[in-house]
């Protein structure tokens, strides 16, 4: 137990999670909000991305920037591939919030900072905590089948949430401090479900040229065939993961944060999803004092 004189430091977790990660942005602030000062953070996939944006001093303009996003805009991002083990190249987005958010070096920023990747051809964990904070971050959002592998150092480097979805073990320490992790591995499966299904059938009588591309894009919004089959298969290995790290390492703050109306590709909702991770960082610190 604690009380409002004797707040701590904060060791922050993002977990992987696509668009449901912009919930981090939210838990960021209500953190914020409630007196509490981030020391360190790690990341995976999504969340490396917010968690190094925020090391780099740069959330705000960031959340900024995601509320200019809707579908349009996500395709003009999004440079396709011809290749047969990825969908995109993944390096347009990269440069995009590159120019809003310049590269810098992981040890040169203001607070402790990691993210972390999979390396598909030694099949283990990669902890970038320095070098590239955009070179980490890309290795550690490159979903597999859909962004182009990394290759550096000899490595082929895949998504982080593959392995370790949420790096609790991975964050730097400091006496005294509070372990949070915020997870959005995980959604409200059954209720998914059902909302996948009606958006299918609202598609169904979509026949724009955008909507057409998105149904072979995004698994949330094509309905039950093998590609949304292996996605969902994937999540719910992923938040297995997730849950067995999470009883591991036992945070003193964990928000779990599940979702059912929005998917992995729904950026173009940012504003919604960032509210919900206020509103559930709230929630669960109130449980904490």
């Amino acid at each position: 137990m604690t009380n409002e004189s004797s707040k701590k430091d904060v060791a922050l977790v993002l977990s992987s999670g696509g668009a449901r990660g912009l919930a981090h942005i939210g838990a960021i602030e209500e953190l914020e909000a409630q007196g509490y000062r981030i020391s360190s953070i790690a990341g995976c996939s999504m969340g490396a991305l917010i968690g190094g944006v925020y090391a780099a001093g740069k959330l705000e303009d960031f959340r900024e920037w995601m509320k200019t996003i809707n579908r349009k805009k996500m395709l003009k991002l999004t440079d396709f591939s011809l290749s047969l083990n990825h969908l995109v190249k993944g390096n347009r987005i990269i440069e995009a919030i590159m120019e809003f958010v310049p590269d810098v070096a992981i040890e040169d920023l203001p607070i402790p900072y990691c993210a972390v990747a999979t390396d598909l051809r030694a099949g283990k964990e990669v902890v970038f905590c320095k070098g590239s904070l955009f070179k980490a971050i890309r290795a550690s959002i490159s979903l597999p089948s859909f962004y182009e592998p990394v290759q550096h150092d000899g490595m082929v480097l895949i998504d982080g949430g593959v392995l370790n979805p949420i790096p609790l073990n991975r964050v730097k320490r400091h006496s005294g401090d509070i372990l949070v992790g915020i997870d959005v591995s995980g959604h409200d499966y059954e209720s998914q479900w059902e909302e996948m299904n009606r958006l299918a059938e609202l598609q169904k009588n979509d026949k724009s040229l955008t909507a057409r591309i998105l149904d072979k894009l995004i698994p949330e919004n094509i309905g039950f065939n093998s590609f949304s089959l292996l996605s969902r298969s994937s999540s719910l290995m992923i938040r297995q993961n997730s849950i067995l790290m999470a009883k591991l390492m036992k945070p003193d703050i964990l928000v779990d944060i599940q979702m059912s109306r929005y998917g992995s590709f729904d950026y173009d909702k940012s504003e919604k999803i960032i509210t919900i991770g206020q509103q559930k960082t709230s929630q669960a610190i109130s449980k904490f004092l």
